[in-house]
């Protein structure tokens, strides 16, 4: 299992799109207009193989709009996983009593990619995704070329992400019941990246609040960029 996109959400997509694709080196890799039927606008980056993405409430009444209302502002929202064998995931995650509260598909010739969303209140902090794409390397949420769009030469990775929580013990139990992978020390290790699970401290409660970037410029290791409510550190 490994961790393949990541999603913000703002009140401006814009201004957010305008800071991610400067301090960061990015650009829009696609827009869905399906995410309407969501009543949401957003962009999709590519970070190496992986994905960045921004949402914006565009009506009332949206799961973003009430998420933002919840932690008082623009942060990080959704934690997309690739997997195998999602059917067998779906059964073990009923079993264990975890609502998933949406199943979709999107198949384009020889490609397909399918997600189930888990209820947030059932491993708090962010909407949690699993995902099987065909082939592996393909990833229809960012459409069919997102790959041509992987230009940066700032970062080239999403190595970590960090869940903070008032209670950061009990949300690794729910994370690791989630994904089928123990947490040890507060960290769930994935094939290729880290969830790492942290007190919060900021006042605005449980939330995905960070992610490490790889950069290739030393000089900008240790370096913070905060964007959309939420902290990018350059390792």
């Amino acid at each position: 299992m490994r961790l393949r996109q990541i999603a913000l959400v703002t009140t401006e997509l814009r201004q957010t799109e305008k800071e991610i694709c400067e301090k960061l080196d990015l650009e829009v890799c696609y827009r869905d207009p399906g995410l309407s039927h969501f009543g949401l606008r957003h962009g999709l980056y590519a970070i190496g193989d992986q994905i960045l993405e921004v949402v914006a409430p565009r009506q009332n009444g949206t799961t973003a709009g009430r998420f933002m209302e919840r932690r008082g502002g623009d942060g990080g929202y959704m934690v997309l996983l690739q997997t195998v064998g999602l059917e067998k995931h779906k059964t073990r995650l009923e079993g264990a009593g975890l609502r998933i509260v949406h199943d979709g598909k999107v198949e384009q010739k020889e490609t397909s990619i399918r997600g189930i969303h888990l209820h947030p209140k059932d491993v708090g902090g962010a909407i949690l995704s699993l995902d099987e794409a065909e082939p592996k390397e393909s990833w229809l949420w960012a459409g069919e070329d997102w790959q041509y769009h992987a230009t940066s030469t700032l970062v080239s990775r999403i190595s970590a992400i960090t869940m903070q929580a008032n209670d950061p013990d009990k949300m690794a139990e729910l994370w690791s019941a989630a994904t089928g992978i123990a947490a040890t020390d507060g960290v769930i290790e994935l094939d290729d990246a880290q969830i790492r699970f942290v007190h919060a401290n900021d006042g605005r409660g449980d939330g995905l609040a960070s992610a490490d970037l790889e950069t290739s410029e030393r000089s900008l290791a240790g370096q913070t960029i905060h964007v959309c409510g939420f902290n990018f550190f350059l390792v």
